[in-house]
């Protein structure tokens, strides 16, 4: 057992969705396809992008970051979910649990920063298109991507100490189907009150900060693409940044509604049903909205399978 009455937690029992036990099978069968297509199409728009030189370009370079975190991010949460709708232990060691909460949390913050500079670039290339080459080169895009990447890593450290370093000794059995910090602060018997408040602010500032920020490059390059004089000039400046206006709308729609709020505003069972949308839904959408909506991506994508399939062809 991971505990017993007086003494700390050692482990976690992760309930998934209890209420829909017998449909686990298929459950399982549903997210393992979610799963495969999600890691294949952002692994597809990585490799796109990777063989074709003429996309090696800070908008494109930017996307592989995105695909290559949509596949870490929903890997730290899915195979351990499809696990647990087969095994019979549902456990999972406190740092086991610790770990998950926080690279979750992290690849989280780092989408936050990197959607964000995609935004930027966006702005620069639309608003500002003869100092684009200057502004963001392949080495200011490099140090932008890298940033996203460390700010996102260093900006869950305060919030996953705090809980870590509460006390679990009743229950361990958390009701969600994964380690995310509101099941965990329910079930600690110590005071939660400056954690929850520390990462209540914490949150609010990350995801509002990108947010805004944005949402002020969205301005200016709407604004800058209403006074375009021709349709078709306005139109094809539109569509360079449609597909990441989709992803922004979706992804910032459902953690807003997650994280922006009083702990105890939505019940387990709804925060479970959103927390579905930005970690299994949304990666699985973005190789779907970049792959139809960009014309660079969907040609590339065509010529290599079509390449590919010419080669087996060959070998047969």
């Amino acid at each position: 057992m991971g505990y017993t009455n007086g003494t700390t937690v050692t482990e976690f029992i992760i309930l998934g969705f209890p209420s829909l036990q017998k449909l686990y099978p298929v459950l399982f069968l549903v997210f393992l396809i979610i799963y495969l297509f999600t890691v294949t199409g952002n692994i597809l728009i990585f490799g796109t992008v990777w063989m074709n030189y003429k996309l090696h370009i800070p908008m494109f370079f930017l996307l592989n970051h995105l695909s290559a975190m949509e596949v870490w991010y929903t890997s730290i949460i899915v195979p351990k979910m499809l696990s647990n709708f087969v095994a019979n232990s549902r456990s999972i060691s406190f740092n086991g649990c610790m770990v998950q909460l926080y690279l979750f949390s992290s690849l989280g913050a780092s989408e936050c920063y990197l959607l964000t500079v995609m935004a930027y670039d966006r702005f620069l290339a639309i608003c500002k298109p003869l100092h684009y080459s200057v502004m963001m080169t392949n080495m200011t895009s490099l140090q932008l991507a890298s940033g996203s990447w460390v700010g996102g890593f260093i900006s869950p450290i305060l919030p996953v100490a705090l809980i870590s370093q509460l006390v679990f000794c009743g229950s361990n059995q958390v009701n969600y189907f994964y380690c995310d910090a509101q099941p965990l602060l329910r079930l600690s018997c110590s005071s939660t009150r400056f954690a929850e408040a520390a990462i209540s602010i914490l949150a609010t500032g990350l995801i509002f900060s990108s947010f805004l920020l944005t949402v002020l490059s969205y301005i200016f390059i709407i604004s800058t693409i209403v006074l375009i004089p021709s349709a078709t000039g306005r139109k094809k400046a539109f569509s360079t940044c449609a597909s990441h206006l989709s992803v922004v709308v979706i992804y910032y729609g459902t953690i807003i509604c997650m994280y922006v709020q009083p702990m105890s505003r939505f019940s387990l069972e709804t925060n479970k049903a959103m927390s579905l949308l930005y970690t299994v839904v949304t990666p699985m959408l973005n190789p779907i909205i970049y792959s139809l909506r960009n014309k660079e991506i969907k040609e590339s994508l065509g010529n290599m399978i079509r390449r590919m399939t010419r080669t087996e062809d060959k070998k047969l």
